[in-house]
């Protein structure tokens, strides 16, 4: 692997499954693998709020015999009180890694241009890779081929539609993404991700993206940073809600799966998010498991 984690674009699809092994490994025996990051220290960034991300990061380090420093928003006020790069050169020199989560993208580059440590991009406005290999892994650890599953994403062609489509680059995930006019993944990253293998296909009619799929996944409408678009967007969005009579346009035992934290009666009414059939929570406690198998890879 590279020095850092940026995207899933940076990885090629034998480190892909190969990280998948060792989640699967990771989960089944965490006792033998407490000594593995033995006294190394992860500097956890974050710029955004999180309870998903914090929690598993900071025990993943744990269990693997290190430590995670939180590092709030007001404590470093990135490129305010002190630039991304000094930032980057001063942690280097205390720490064997940088977890960091915030918007720009070009932050997370930055910080890894200029810090000496690995660098794990744990959220951007752009990519959410670690959502996304939890999320690949919660399906690869069923089973399931990726080559032969197909996977229909539904709502804002955000950071978790660009990450879904460079884990179809790398994993031959057939994905099907449908969006509102005017809301679809950026066409840059579909073109490059498609030469690169991706099977991706857009689409403006949630039920064509849906039908016969056999997972369904979704995200919240106003992503952080957002909020002055919510009630627009609430109303756009409103016919791409997964609610039973989309969901029931999916294999009878297709997947709900959805990133969290969860606005529930927009993107997603309760009866789909609680059914027998979503597997949202295996889908957050495989960022532990996933997490771990990236910092042990990176910070070894």
């Amino acid at each position: 692997m590279k020095k850092d984690l940026l995207s899933i674009k940076d990885l090629s699809r034998e480190e892909v499954f190969s990280l998948f092994e060792d989640a699967r490994e990771l989960k089944a025996h965490p006792e033998a693998h407490r000594r593995d990051l033995p006294g190394k220290v992860l500097a956890m960034i974050f710029e955004k709020p999180s309870l998903r991300t914090r929690v598993t990061f900071e025990t993943g380090i744990y269990q693997l015999g290190g430590i995670g420093i939180y590092l709030a928003p007001q404590d470093i006020q990135l490129g305010k009180r002190e630039t991304v790069e000094d930032v980057a050169r001063n942690l280097s020199r205390w720490v064997n890694g940088i977890m960091i989560r915030t918007f720009g993208q070009e932050n997370v580059e930055k910080m890894a241009r200029e810090a000496s440590v690995p660098v794990i991009n744990a959220l951007t406005d752009l990519y959410h890779p670690c959502q996304i290999l939890a999320d690949l892994f919660t399906l690869w650890e069923r089973g399931h081929d990726l080559e032969k599953f197909t996977l229909a994403y539904v709502g804002d062609g955000n950071n978790i539609a660009h990450s879904l489509i460079w884990g179809s680059a790398r994993t031959g995930l057939n994905l099907r993404i449908a969006t509102p006019p005017g809301y679809e993944p950026r066409k840059d990253i579909v073109e490059e991700a498609r030469a690169q293998g991706a099977r991706v296909e857009i689409f403006h009619d949630p039920v064509k993206a849906v039908e016969g799929a056999d997972a369904v996944y979704t995200d919240v409408w106003a992503s952080m940073g957002q909020e002055a678009e919510r009630e627009k967007r609430i109303k756009i969005f409103r016919p791409f809600q997964v609610n039973m009579e989309l969901f029931s346009k999916a294999k009878p035992q297709a997947y709900f799966m959805h990133c969290l934290p969860a606005h529930r009666g927009e993107e997603v009414t309760d009866d789909v998010i609680d059914h027998p059939r979503s597997i949202v929570l295996d889908q957050a406690e495989n960022r532990l498991h996933i997490q771990k198998a990236i910092m042990r890879r990176l910070m070894r």
